[in-house]
């Protein structure tokens, strides 16, 4: 289920093949999500109800619309994570790191990095 800024699952893979490709027809879209069987008519609406988001925009080429990305996907997972952080964790960055870390399986090189991130923003902060 989306939020108000938050995407579905499915409005998301949408966005990701718009921004895998620059820009994109339905058709192209389509393909790009060809393991969910999706009807061209759903992928055009779900592409007109991001436009209406002012998450994409169009152009006309001949009868087709062409979409573009008016946000990158760091400004949706940016959105998303915070709404996320408030939503489940009261707006508590920790309590969010803190069910990742008891959650999720980490790599240890991603461990490293995690912690690397965090001896930078602690530099920054001081």
């Amino acid at each position: 289920m989306a939020t108000d800024n938050g995407l579905s699952p499915l409005q998301l893979d949408v966005m990701r093949a718009v921004w895998a490709l620059g820009e994109a027809r339905v058709a192209e879209v389509r393909a790009q999500l060809d393991s969910r069987e999706l009807a061209a008519t759903t992928v055009a609406t779900l592409l007109s109800r991001l436009e209406k988001r002012e998450l994409l925009t169009h152009r006309t080429e001949g009868r087709q619309y062409v979409y573009r990305a008016l946000k990158s996907e760091q400004e949706i997972s940016e959105t998303m994570v915070s709404e996320l952080t408030t939503t489940l964790f009261d707006g508590e960055a920790s309590q969010l790191v803190s069910h990742l870390l008891r959650k999720s399986e980490f790599a240890p090189e991603d461990l490293a990095e995690i912690k690397r991130l965090i001896e930078k923003r602690e530099s920054e902060e001081s």
